[in-house]
C-alpha cells in the first residue's frame, strides 16, 4: 500500500481515523525557510496555513495611524473616530512587524497594545458603535492561494477572529489589575449588550468561513482556565461554541479552536462543546491537563498539540526524551497532530530532532515501537 500524502495524515487524524503515520507539522506564521525546514518537510513534516476568507468593511468610522517618538520606539496610536466618539489604542510594534509575514516581527513577536481599546465606560458605546457598523464581504483568494500552493503538503484553515467574549477579555478590555472582571461587575450591562452585538454580528463571519475552500475552520480563541471561570465559560462562551459549530458543520466543515492555556478546569465543559478539534493544546509544563487525559475526556474531539516552548530552553536532548514520552502518552496514536510550535520560532536544530522521532511514529503506537524509536535517535 503507498504512503499516505502528509494531507491525507492530517485529514484522517482529525476525522478520527488511523492514519499510517503520526502526522506531524508546522504551522506556516512560525516556519523559518531554508534548509532545515526543506529537509524536515522531505523527511514527512506538513504544514498548516491559516488565512483569512473575507474583508471587513466599516461605514461612517475612520481609523487613522499616528506613530509618536514622544511615546517611545515602535509605538503606534491608532484612533478610531465615530458618530458617537473616539477610542484609540497604542500598539507597541517590534521590528520587522509587517515585513516579514503574518505580521510578527524579526523574532515572531506580535504586536501588543499598551493601551487597550476600551478604558471607559462610555467607550462600550463607542466600540459597539463599530460592531454594529462593520460588515463582512467573502474573499475566497487568499485561501484558494494558500491550497494551491500547498497542495499535497498539508492543509489550509480559513482564520476568524477569537469569539466575541474572548475578544472582548483578551482585547479589548484586558485582565490587566482585574479589568475584565471589575467592569463586569460595574457594567454588565455595557458588556452584555456589547456581547449581544458581536455574537450577532459573527454569524455572517462563521457563514463565510464555512462556505470557503479551506479545509477547516480556526479560531484563535487563546482559552486559558486562569482567565476563563467555568460559569462564564457556561454562560459566554458555551452557547457561541454552538451557535459557531452549528452554522459551520451545516456546510460540512470541522471547527479548530486555538486553546492554548491551562484548561484542567474547564476540561468537562470543553467536553460539551461541538467543537471539532482542539488546537493549540499545550501539555504540561506549560499546560496543567496530560494529553493521555485529554484524549479520554475529549473522545469525540481531535487533538493538535503544540510542542511545549519552555521544553527547547531545556537542550536537544530533553526535546528527545519529551518527545519519546508524549509519544506514550499518545498510544495508540489516533485524533493526534503534533505541532512543532503554536506560539514561537523553533531552532533549525530542534526541527531536525522532533522530526527524527515524529518520522518514525508508525500507527498504531505501541510501547515497543516508541522503544525502537529511543534506540535509534539515541
Amino acid at each position: 500500500m503507498a504512503a499516505m500524502t502528509r494531507r491525507e495524515r492530517i485529514l484522517a487524524a482529525t476525522r478520527g481515523e488511523r492514519a499510517d503515520r503520526l502526522p506531524f507539522i508546522h504551522w506556516w506564521r512560525h516556519m523559518q525557510t531554508g534548509w532545515a525546514e526543506r529537509e524536515c518537510r522531505n523527511r514527512g513534516m506538513g504544514l498548516a496555513w491559516a488565512r483569512p476568507s473575507h474583508v471587513a468593511r466599516t461605514r461612517n468610522v475612520v481609523v487613522t495611524e499616528e506613530k509618536d517618538p514622544s511615546r517611545g520606539p515602535g509605538i503606534v496610536r491608532i484612533t478610531y473616530s465615530t458618530p458617537k466618539g473616539s477610542v484609540y489604542v497604542d500598539e507597541k510594534r517590534e521590528p520587522g512587524t509587517g515585513e516579514w509575514h503574518a505580521n510578527r516581527s524579526w523574532k515572531d513577536v506580535t504586536p501588543w497594545h499598551l493601551k487597550r481599546l476600551i478604558r471607559e465606560p462610555q467607550d462600550y458605546e463607542i466600540v459597539q458603535y463599530i460592531v454594529e457598523n462593520t460588515e463582512y464581504i467573502p474573499d475566497s483568494f487568499p485561501i484558494e492561494q494558500a491550497k494551491e500552493w500547498v497542495g499535497d503538503e498539508g492543509v489550509v484553515l480559513a482564520m476568524l477572529p477569537k469569539t466575541p467574549m474572548a475578544r472582548m477579555m483578551i482585547e479589548w478590555i484586558g485582565s490587566e489589575e482585574g479589568r475584565f472582571y471589575i467592569d463586569h461587575k460595574k457594567y454588565r450591562d455595557r458588556i452584555d449588550a456589547l456581547y449581544q452585538a458581536l455574537s450577532k454580528s459573527m454569524e455572517s463571519l462563521y457563514e463565510i468561513a464555512a462556505k470557503s475552500p479551506a479545509d477547516y475552520v480556526w479560531i484563535g480563541e487563546n482559552m486559558e482556565g486562569l482567565l476563563v471561570s467555568p460559569p462564564l465559560f457556561e454562560k459566554y462562551f458555551l452557547p457561541e461554541y454552538e451557535k459557531c459549530c452549528r452554522i459551520i458543520h451545516r456546510h460540512g466543515k470541522k471547527v479548530a479552536f486555538h486553546m492554548d492555556g491551562r484548561l484542567n478546569v474547564l476540561k468537562h465543559l470543553i467536553a460539551q462543546t461541538p467543537i471539532d478539534i482542539i488546537e493549540a493544546f499545550h501539555p504540561p509544563p506549560m499546560g496543567d491537563l496530560s494529553l493521555d487525559e485529554a484524549l479520554r475526556v475529549w473522545k469525540d474531539k481531535a487533538i493538535w498539540v503544540g510542542f511545549p516552548g519552555a521544553i527547547y530552553s531545556l537542550g536537544t536532548e530533553a526535546v528527545k526524551e519529551y518527545s519519546l514520552n508524549l509519544l506514550r502518552a499518545a498510544i495508540p496514536g489516533e485524533r493526534l497532530v503534533i505541532a512543532m510550535s503554536t506560539e514561537n520560532l523553533v531552532s533549525n536544530e530542534h526541527l531536525i530532532a522532533l522530526t527524527s522521532i515524529f518520522e518514525k511514529a508508525d500507527l498504531p503506537l505501541t510501547e515497543e515501537k516508541i522503544e525502537k524509536i529511543k534506540k535509534a535517535v539515541s
